[in-house]
């Protein structure tokens, strides 16, 4: 059975190679738009820093230099699925470049302040870590805070401590959109 994890909560991995599920439900009548929630991923060194542009992982760069993560795409509407994950990251820990000490999660809405979105428009926001070869889920981490404001998120990191490979339930929610996380981490 899953483990749900709490905000901080941590958790060793144990795997060689994961999936991270994201998953969320726009709310009835809430925007007159879709909602287009975008997961990325930043795959960062010891200065907690991406060595280069390629290492961050989104829908317009979908795969790690090193092979490492893969993103599913972009689900533009979060109709990709009816109650499970909208776009997935695939992590195989074995290809990760030795230089990178953790991968941080992050979530934000497209055009969020032209279409005045936040996610206290959405619900049932959530990301998961699953096996990759046998699709079962080893903890989830659902966002139930009220995130009015929040336009972005970074919900969780996988990070190396004396080489294994855990994982942080974070839930950290910014007024920001996706370059505020580019500036951040670059």
């Amino acid at each position: 059975m899953a483990i749900q994890l709490q905000k901080g909560q941590r958790l060793s991995i144990g795997l060689s190679k994961v999936c991270v599920g994201l998953g969320w439900d726009p709310n009835p009548n809430a925007s007159s738009y879709d909602y287009d929630l975008d997961a990325s991923a930043f795959l960062l060194n010891a200065n907690g820093k991406i060595p280069r542009d390629e290492y961050f992982v989104f829908y317009n760069n979908q795969r790690s230099p090193d092979g490492s993560v893969e993103s599913s795409g972009d689900d533009t509407t979060g109709g990709n699925s009816d109650g499970g994950d909208d776009e997935t990251l695939t992590v195989d820990l074995n290809l990760i470049d030795p230089k990178i000490e953790q991968i941080i999660f992050v979530v934000t809405i497209y055009d969020c302040k032209t279409r005045k979105q936040n996610f206290g428009q959405v619900r049932n926001s959530y990301i998961r870590i699953y096996d990759a070869n046998s699709n079962e889920e080893i903890c989830k981490y659902d966002l139930d805070e009220d995130y009015s404001i929040e336009t972005s998120v970074e919900f969780g990191r996988l990070y190396k401590r004396d080489n294994e490979w855990k994982f942080e339930a974070m839930g950290i929610g910014y007024p920001q959109e996706l370059d505020y996380f580019v500036q951040k981490y670059t």
